[in-house]
């Protein structure tokens, strides 16, 4: 069980200290007070009073994404919701979600069986049962990367992929590039639609030729780029801008396997940030987006629905993280023509 010596430990600051931060004590800095909070709630400890004040609940339900671990995509993004959530009394549960129990629980009957206030929805699946009770519930809910149209209880919140996905071809023409290709997740997802849509978008508006043998849908997962990268490289590709940041690493795992050089003969770009990104050799260019900050907007999203505030859509800006898998364009008589070809 997690102690206040623990808290203090980690921050390296005393005992005393972390006690007053958690009671709001007059005599620390706010800046401290937040530091304090977020890094006991970070570690799983709530004070006393944090639980008798709690009389209010929401539920954030995952599906299809690791969440458990730091450095799991979903583990930043449900600490940001957690930490803003209970800093208002919220009591926060977190239950994994799978389309069998959909179909036994219909969403409404769920949320009010067991007296939640409102919901927050993360790696859903358009075709998910959940998604079309949707469009009539009355209950305010958040959708993380999935959006609902014409019913004032649910918005959506995510990262601009748009301007994510632009940032990424800006960049790549810049170095030269013109055979841009993208190699995307499953198309059975809204944050698929949304980055093909920015990918078609970007490249036409940087006067770049769309061709559809430069773009493929994988899966969200590293083994899916061994399937898709032979047929980008034979259609010429010089530059892969991937879904996420597992693709991307999943295509520089396969140039080293097939002995392709990166970023001499091929640039790959990412979009996560995720904490291995900086790990891999060569370190990953990627798009960030700050998934803590996705978490915060969550909550403050389903706060504003819950006051009856319609709220539709919420994005983040994202920024582009510039490492060592991006280069400038060799000129083809320098670069090597792939092994399998």
């Amino acid at each position: 069980m997690v102690t206040i010596k623990d808290i203090a430990n980690r921050l390296g600051i005393a005992p005393s200290t972390v006690s007053k931060g958690l009671n709001d004590a007059k005599d620390i800095s706010p800046e401290l007070k937040k530091l304090v909070l977020d890094t006991a709630i970070e570690m799983g400890y709530v004070t006393k009073r944090m639980k008798k004040e709690t009389r209010k609940r929401l539920c954030i339900f995952v599906e299809n994404m690791q969440y458990e671990m730091p450095g799991d995509f979903g583990f930043d993004i449900i600490l940001g919701f957690k930490q803003a959530a209970i800093r208002n009394n919220w009591d926060v549960t977190v239950v994994p979600i799978t389309p069998l129990l959909q179909l036994r629980d219909p969403y409404d009957r769920y949320m009010v069986k067991n007296n939640f206030h409102g919901g927050f929805l993360v790696g859903f699946a358009l075709k998910d049962p959940w998604m079309s009770q949707l469009q009539t519930t009355t209950i305010p809910t958040v959708l993380f990367d999935n959006y609902i149209r014409k019913n004032p209880n649910v918005g959506y919140v995510g990262t601009d992929s748009f301007e994510g996905i632009d940032l990424a071809i800006d960049h790549l023409t810049e170095l030269g590039h013109s055979k841009i290709a993208l190699l995307n997740g499953s198309p059975n997802s809204m944050v698929t639609v949304n980055r093909y849509d920015a990918y078609i978008s970007s490249m036409q508006s940087h006067d770049l030729k769309i061709d559809e043998n430069l773009i493929a849908h994988g899966h969200y997962v590293e083994d899916s780029a061994k399937y898709h990268l032979p047929s980008l490289l034979k259609s010429g590709a010089t530059a892969i801008v991937c879904g996420n940041d597992l693709l991307a690493i999943g295509v520089i795992k396969e140039c080293a396997r097939l002995n392709i050089k990166i970023p001499q003969e091929l640039s790959v770009v990412g979009f996560d940030n995720l904490p291995i990104a900086e790990k891999i050799t060569p370190a990953l260019t990627t798009i960030c987006q700050n998934r803590i900050d996705l978490g915060r907007n969550s909550y403050a999203a389903l706060y504003w629905l819950i006051a009856k505030v319609p709220i539709s859509k919420s994005l983040l800006r994202p920024h582009l993280i510039i490492r060592n898998s991006t280069a400038m364009l060799y000129t083809p008589q320098k670069r090597k023509k792939p092994p399998f070809l």
